[in-house]
């Protein structure tokens, strides 16, 4: 079991400073137009899977790092880069971690390699779950699988929401209702492959902030995939739903597993916010150092100091907060107090804030599209919103506090 450690070790450290090269040299340099043109930054992703920074592999040695560190390391300093560009590079391990979890090795062997493609024929894929309905509530899912014995072929119908490259997609990794009698239990995870007849693009929006990453609705329309491309396989599906069944009898409570599943990688996307916050705090710090009136740098007046340390305090608390959650994920330790919530709603929440102190400090040039944290704040409104809202947060934290199950 690794020890919990203040600092990185020497090759973290220089995988840090490689990614920090790639998001200062190639990122930032794009991160305007992309936000301008609202479009997947596709020359930015292939320039990130030329040198292996898009990449299964690179992703799979960060995940098993065994102090918990490598994935929330590189969060933050992908988003430190750019909020909408960085999801667009790892919007893709969302479907790549849910086939992870779920999947067979010949299932993961098969279909993870396919949603990046190579440096050459770059691709993505999409995890879709939220839907119109049914977005903090998972139990009100009403996207449909039902199986076609004869044809050993699970037919799909419904309309996914909020997906992260949803319809633009080599592989979509989509949740459905298979026994609605079990709520949030009865749900399983299809693999759609490419090109399938039925699944389409609905409305993509046009969204506040993280505009180069696409997010749109999917449309599944009798969507028919093979049986093998169930997530983990039929047998232990039936396994699965039967003991469900069982437990819902006896009046059981059943811990649901996907709520489980989101306690445990709500740190990557507290890692997010950080890297956001981080860079607005670093921008508004060198306009202060910089900026004169009346003869000298506004950083000397106390009222502008007073909110630098108040932000750098904010962005290294909501840091240790996220480290912690990602080494007790590492090393097994249970989340007993939501630590995972707690991560990320205070990282979420300390990105909206600072953001706006970084306008704030920047005066009227903060307000505009000039200088990079405008934009900042409005990629920030999305972490107390994704992965869970603050509101669900505080709400998980608080049954974790009472002795409740997480539901």
């Amino acid at each position: 079991m690794a020890e919990f450690t203040m600092e990185l070790n020497d090759e973290q450290r220089e995988v840090r400073d490689w990614i920090h090269g790639f998001a200062a040299d190639v990122m930032r340099p794009a991160a305007a137009e992309w936000d301008e043109r609202e479009e997947t930054p596709w020359p930015v992703i292939q320039e990130a899977a030329k040198i292996g920074l898009y990449s299964l592999d690179f992703y799979a040695q960060q995940f098993f790092d065994p102090t918990g560190l490598g994935i929330p390391m590189t969060m933050e300093e992908l988003f430190w880069g750019d909020a909408g560009i960085a999801l667009s590079i790892v919007g893709t391990g969302l479907a790549a971690v849910g086939v992870l979890a779920n999947g067979t090795e010949e299932q993961i062997g098969t279909w993870v390699p396919q949603m990046y493609g190579d440096a050459d024929d770059v691709k993505v894929a999409a995890f879709c779950s939220s839907e119109p309905d049914a977005g903090s509530d998972v139990a009100s899912m009403r996207t449909r699988a039902v199986y076609d014995e004869a044809k050993d072929e699970w037919v799909l119908n419904g309309t996914k929401t909020w997906a992260t490259n949803g319809g633009i997609a080599h592989v979509h990794v989509v949740v459905a209702v298979v026994d609605p009698e079990l709520g949030s239990k009865g749900h399983a995870s299809f693999i759609v492959p490419p090109h399938t007849p039925g699944l389409s693009q609905g409305q993509k929006f046009k969204k506040h902030g993280i505009r180069a990453s696409h997010t749109a609705e999917v449309v599944l329309e009798d969507v028919r995939v093979p049986g093998h491309c169930l997530l983990g396989g039929k047998e232990k599906l039936d396994e699965r739903l039967a003991r469900a069944r069982e437990r819902a009898q006896g009046g059981e409570r059943v811990r649901n597993a996907a709520m489980a599943t989101f306690e445990a990688s709500r740190p990557a996307v507290g890692a997010m916010a950080v890297g956001t916050a981080r860079a607005a705090y670093e921008e508004a710090l060198e306009y202060a150092r910089t900026r004169e009136q009346f003869g000298r740098p506004i950083i000397d007046n106390q009222g502008v100091a007073f909110q630098l340390a108040d932000m750098r305090t904010r962005i290294d608390a909501a840091r240790l907060l996220v480290w912690r959650a990602s080494w007790m994920a590492a090393t097994g330790k249970k989340f007993e107090h939501a630590e995972g919530s707690m991560s990320k709603l205070f990282a979420s929440e300390t990105a909206k804030e600072v953001t706006a102190q970084a306008i704030q400090i920047l005066g009227g040039n903060g307000f505009t599209r000039e200088y990079p944290v405008e934009r900042m704040h409005r990629d920030a409104a999305i972490y107390t919103i994704f992965e869970g809202t603050s509101e669900i947060q505080r709400l998980v934290i608080a049954r974790a506090l009472a002795g409740m199950p997480i539901r």
